[in-house]
């Protein structure tokens, strides 16, 4: 009998879509390796594999049964795809053309020989970044440079701001993602990009009011609030624009700071200027992975959370109160996750995320790590694998 390679869905998914892969028609336990392979967007390669063994009846279900070697071993359905690693040290896999599906590729092979055995099966599948029908519309309104994203059906939707970091540019693919489970996202670029400004010493939250204010004013946008969704540095101008703006209802931040960093944040006659790292506080030491890990020099019992309040910006002590774990000397320690509340601002919600993994030197994403969010009544499921948002239930900012 001739193995089969079987996908589901087949032929194409969405990114962020959980994929089922069987083997079939192998030999009852049959030891077999599984590989997987794609391309980015300049050409650079990324692979994974994985060591495997087929059951009784010849088959071998990714769901059901552990890998045993390889790039990652134990019970991983989506290990093939999240484990891929690039054959460029440190190459990011990033997607800029939202237009078009990252093409993997897969391989059946006998044996435990990732590079030597007998071809027994192969399949394509395409991995998009825009379910069907989801609308892109780029954005020029004002000084405003963005793209939004709009869901098949008709609306009006529940509306996003989504904000990246350090870098800058316009970076599409998490939007494009979000807009596929019923969601209007602005996909926001605020330097780097186009005519905006090409370095960010001082950011104005004028230019994120006036995109507050554009999509409060779409007419596929329901209100009377939008959402924001930011890592990083994007975490933390969403927290600026919560604590100044009107019209946020929601700020979901993952790995966000909680004060200004590297530059000054002016609205209107406020100005935050940036915190300044204490060097001699700091040290730098190489990991076994080459990866420099910062540490403060002090011991752990000095970072933990002394239920002091920590000094606030006058924006604020206006508007709110930073109830949080995190101090200034927490921040630089990488030992745990923590969220950190910010509440009243404007009578919104604001959660950050600041997850250890971020600041790990030798971790691995797998495709359980995930947290679940609920702003205002709607459950968020943020997925570290696809850098997206699952919303269930209403649907309501």
């Amino acid at each position: 009998m001739e193995a089969t390679l079987s996908l589901e869905p087949a032929g194409r998914s969405c990114w962020d879509e959980p994929l089922s892969i069987t083997v079939r028609g192998l030999a009852p336990e049959q030891p077999v390796t599984l590989r997987a392979a794609l391309r980015d967007e300049k050409g650079a390669l990324f692979r994974a594999h994985a060591l495997y063994g087929a059951d009784a009846h010849g088959e071998l279900d990714l769901a059901r049964a552990p890998a045993l070697g390889g790039s990652f071993t134990g019970l991983e359905p989506m290990g093939l795809i999240w484990a891929m690693e690039p054959e460029r040290p440190f190459w990011r896999l990033v997607k800029r053309d939202v237009q078009t599906p990252f093409v993997m590729e897969l391989e059946v092979l006998d044996g435990h020989e990732p590079d030597g055995g007998r071809l027994l099966a192969r399949a394509v599948h395409e991995r998009h970044f825009m379910a069907p029908g989801v609308r892109r519309v780029p954005v020029r309104e004002g000084r405003v440079r963005a793209t939004l994203f709009l869901p098949p059906e008709p609306g009006p939707f529940p509306g996003i701001i989504d904000l990246f970091g350090v870098g800058g540019g316009l970076l599409e693919y998490r939007a494009s993602l979000l807009a596929g489970k019923g969601f209007a996202v602005m996909a926001l670029a605020y330097y780097n990009y186009d005519d905006l400004p090409k370095t960010m010493e001082t950011i104005r939250i004028e230019y994120f009011e006036e995109a507050v204010n554009y999509l409060r004013g779409h007419p596929e946008v329901k209100g009377p609030g939008i959402g924001l969704l930011g890592i990083s540095k994007g975490g933390e101008l969403g927290l600026a624009m919560a604590s100044f703006l009107k019209g946020i209802t929601a700020a979901v931040v993952i790995n966000g700071s909680v004060a200004a960093v590297g530059n000054t944040i002016c609205y209107k006659d406020e100005t935050i200027p940036p915190v300044t790292i204490l060097r001699n506080q700091v040290k730098v030491r190489m990991t076994t992975t080459g990866r420099a890990s910062s540490m403060p020099m002090r011991s752990p019992n000095a970072c933990r959370p002394t239920g002091k309040r920590s000094p606030r910006s006058s924006a604020t002590q206006k508007q709110g109160t930073i109830s949080s774990p995190l101090t200034s000397h927490c921040a630089a320690l990488a030992c745990t996750s923590w969220w950190v509340l910010t509440s009243p601002l404007e009578g919104s919600l604001s959660l950050t995320l600041w997850p250890s993994w971020m600041h790990g030197s030798n971790s691995r994403l797998s495709s359980t790590n995930s947290w679940v969010v609920r702003v205002m009544g709607c459950p968020l499921k943020y997925n570290l694998l696809c850098d997206g948002f699952q919303g269930k239930g209403t649907n309501t900012l």
